[in-house]
């Protein structure tokens, strides 16, 4: 079982028990954290986001580092011109704690329920915000 995770905009693939380096987070060390599933793979892949609604990628913040030292050196020949800078990039070292895709049947049941009202109420919202404008420019037109 593998889940591919989005942090600090970069995609990783992890497992449970995997220790890795990301970009950031604002978090203290010793807290749990969660990612964002990109993909899920366990007996069957999840892609779409309902199913990934349901799956649950936490780690725990292990430390806070900075990478290496990058040098920068911007050179114009001719011209005496030479600049030296450094970055170094703040980072998070994590471990992934657990990766869970919540299917039980009762979860199923109560998320169907709740699954059902936002497909309603989105698409209302956007057809009637369509309909409307399009009622107005076709009563525009034909009133003209």
């Amino acid at each position: 079982m593998y889940a591919v995770i989005k942090s600090g905009g970069k995609q990783y693939r992890v497992e449970p028990g995997q220790r890795l380096l990301v970009e950031r987070l604002h978090a203290e060390v010793g807290a749990r954290v969660a990612l964002e599933p990109l993909l899920y793979r366990g007996e069957e892949p999840l892609l779409d986001a309902q199913a990934l609604a349901k799956v649950r990628v936490s780690a725990t913040v292990l430390a806070h580092e900075r990478g290496e030292k990058l040098r920068v050196f911007k050179f114009k020949p001719k011209r005496g011109y030479r600049r030296r800078t450094g970055h170094r990039q703040e980072l998070t070292r994590i471990e992934i704690a657990e990766i869970a895709a919540g299917g039980g049947e009762a979860g199923e049941a109560g998320e169907a329920g709740a699954g059902a009202a936002p497909p309603t109420r989105a698409p209302a919202r956007a057809s009637t915000g369509g309909e409307g404008e399009r009622a107005q420019e076709e009563g525009g037109e034909s009133g003209a």
